[in-house]
């Protein structure tokens, strides 16, 4: 009997399926294991090794919202624009939304990022700005897509009315509406979506943290990492001067991994995100990069003597750099995600009209 309502739950199931293919499409609704579906996360690697550990899958995850906040000055445009070069290195295309007018490009190329390839947008009103990078995303052809900033997302009603007047949860209910909008089709085209936004402070608050971030809550909720970013200390050089900064971030939400993980790493007013200090700093924490008073050594081959010497050291050699870094993938079982993640698949091309001789690959397929 049993036998007999099973075959019958099977077919009616087979039958409201192929009904649901039918009226929505190809795709519309499948089994979570089929091969359809990814089941390992892609990402974008950040720079800093030790915050690709704090997230969890090696970094920024693509198909996904991310939010980056924090104080002024904290570093905030920094990672984002790492985020930026690093997916620029693995043949991937980056758009960058300037809302604030603010964007440096002689730093974001110290930083990394080939701004010859950089798509950049300087949008006048919110609204537009959230039309670009639907358009962006949608297009199936773009890898990753920063909003800097929320807090510059300027309704045109606020534009074009005047100073003083009030717009009561305007900007709320145009960022609400923009992620209901972008979500579905920021998870179909494996593009990494990233808003960079301020903090504000509430009025009244007594207890407990008064800060939050501006936009309303929509982007709290549909962002499936949110990153908290903070400057704790100064970089100083021998002469005093100040030549970066330590950063805190501190990962408040996380969809993708355990949350509430915390990373520090150097932020350089020359050369952003320290990979090499990053890569000191994990390799020490996990014993792959022994410390003993100011002496480093790795093997029991003498790395040098103080932290900045060995990131230096580093810097200026390669392979032991690489070395340290694969031994810190292989400890949290990374091997498969050292190679950097394919880009986001373009629109199909007019084929060529003469194909590659046969037994060399064509320059596309390399």
């Amino acid at each position: 009997m049993n036998a007999v309502n099973d075959d019958g739950k099977r077919k009616a199931l087979d039958a409201a399926l192929g009904q649901i293919e039918k009226q929505f499409g190809q795709g519309s609704i499948m089994k979570l294991g089929s091969r359809e579906i990814a089941h390992d996360i892609p990402m974008i690697p950040t720079g800093a090794i030790t915050l690709d550990i704090a997230l969890g899958i090696g970094g920024i995850p693509k198909a996904r919202v991310t939010e980056i906040y924090g104080p002024e000055s904290s570093g905030k445009t920094t990672l984002a624009l790492s985020v930026v070069a690093n997916a620029q290195r693995a043949g991937g295309t980056a758009a960058y939304i300037d809302a604030e007018h603010a964007v440096d490009p002689a730093y974001a190329h110290r930083i990394g990022v080939n701004t010859d390839d950089l798509l950049i947008s300087q949008p006048d009103c919110g609204e537009d700005a959230l039309n670009i990078a639907e358009t962006l995303v949608r297009s199936n052809a773009v890898d990753v897509v920063v909003i800097d900033s929320v807090a510059a997302l300027v309704p045109k009603a606020e534009i074009e009315g005047e100073i003083g007047d009030s717009f009561v949860g305007l900007q709320a209910r145009m960022m609400s509406q923009a992620m209901r909008k972008l979500t579905g089709a920021i998870g179909r085209s494996r593009c990494a979506c990233i808003f960079i936004n301020q903090i504000r402070e509430k009025i009244g608050v007594m207890f407990g943290n008064p800060e939050t971030t501006t936009g309303g809550r929509a982007l709290k909720f549909y962002a499936s990492v949110r990153l908290d970013i903070r400057r704790i200390a100064a970089i100083n050089d021998a002469q005093g001067a100040h030549i970066g900064g330590h950063v805190r971030v501190k990962v408040v939400k996380n969809k993708v991994a355990p949350p509430f993980r915390e990373a520090e790493f150097d932020i350089m007013y020359d050369e952003g995100i320290s990979t090499e200090g990053a890569i000191l700093d994990a390799a020490v924490n996990m014993n792959i990069v022994q410390k003993k008073g100011a002496w480093f050594s790795m093997d029991e081959t003498r790395l040098g003597q103080g932290r900045d010497s060995v990131k230096e050291l580093l810097k200026n050699d390669p392979a032991m750099c690489e070395k340290i870094s694969n031994a810190i993938k292989e400890k949290l079982g990374w091997t498969a995600l050292a190679t950097p993640v394919p880009p986001a698949a373009a629109p199909a091309e007019p084929a060529a009209e003469q194909p590659a001789p046969s037994g060399r690959r064509s320059r596309k397929e390399e």
